[in-house]
């Protein structure tokens, strides 16, 4: 969602109670120092690094986390792995990137956690794989709508796929907080002359960049503009145009 040093990897570990923060965090209506046993039995991570040993096997990974969890599904694990198409006798060092997050990913929701927190989990991961995985994402909270994923990627289309509401944040400042159906139904952009951005009032657009040539306008109602100004084209931008704008354009 945004670059190094964001803000992102900081507040999914302030929720996981990993590392102080100030003020409150409540998840599931408790917050999370007070409450944070409870809370851990009702979520599942899947952090950069948050793994076990690599000389460990996925078979003696599920002997370790029956201990950890009271509702860790030892059936649940071995029918994700057999769905992956994972081993369960190779030690994890012989894994692929795409098989470990797979793991990751089985060990995670198990214990049938009711939120998933997810650190760049499709990062590096070539085409397939990463739609395998998010496929997994869409089949876990399709099957059960009082599940949530907290998903935190640079891959925006990703974003564009799964998510319901996107955050964007850019260091550490939260630029905006939006149902995704609203970025890719009402935003749009519009390459214009000079002469056709002076005539544009400034309550109608949200931030601009001067080209060589043209302008690029950004607008969070592109069927107001084209009705006001008589504008034909409007261009629809992905989520990335949508935060470049947002971060490199003036106001």
């Amino acid at each position: 969602m945004e670059k190094i040093g964001a803000g992102k990897t900081t507040t999914i570990k302030s929720i996981l109670n990993i590392t102080n923060a100030e003020g409150k965090i409540k998840i599931l209506g408790k917050d999370n120092k007070e409450s944070e046993k409870k809370i851990k039995e009702n979520i599942g991570a899947v952090l950069d690094d948050s793994f076990m040993s690599e000389y460990l096997t996925a078979r003696q990974i599920n002997s370790i986390m029956k201990d950890f969890y009271k509702t860790w599904d030892e059936k649940n694990f071995f029918n994700y792995l057999d769905q992956f198409k994972l081993p369960t006798k190779k030690l994890i060092k012989e894994f692929s990137s795409g098989m470990k997050m797979k793991l990751k990913i089985a060990v995670a929701i198990s214990h049938n956690p009711r939120i998933l927190i997810l650190d760049e989990p499709t990062s590096g991961l070539d085409p397939v794989v990463r739609s395998e995985i998010l496929d997994i994402f869409r089949k876990y909270i399709e099957e059960d709508e009082t599940k949530s994923i907290l998903l935190s990627t640079h891959i925006t289309t990703d974003l564009e796929h799964i998510s319901d509401y996107i955050v964007f944040i850019e260091k550490g400042e939260i630029i905006f907080n939006l149902p995704t159906t609203d970025l890719l139904e009402n935003y749009g952009i519009i390459k214009c002359s000079k002469e056709d951005f002076d005539k544009l009032e400034k309550e109608d657009f949200i931030k601009f960049k001067k080209e060589k040539y043209q302008y690029e306008v950004l607008t969070n109602n592109k069927y107001k503009i084209k009705q006001k100004y008589n504008i034909m084209t409007i261009d629809k931008p992905s989520i990335e145009d949508i935060m470049l704008l947002y971060i490199k354009g003036e106001k």
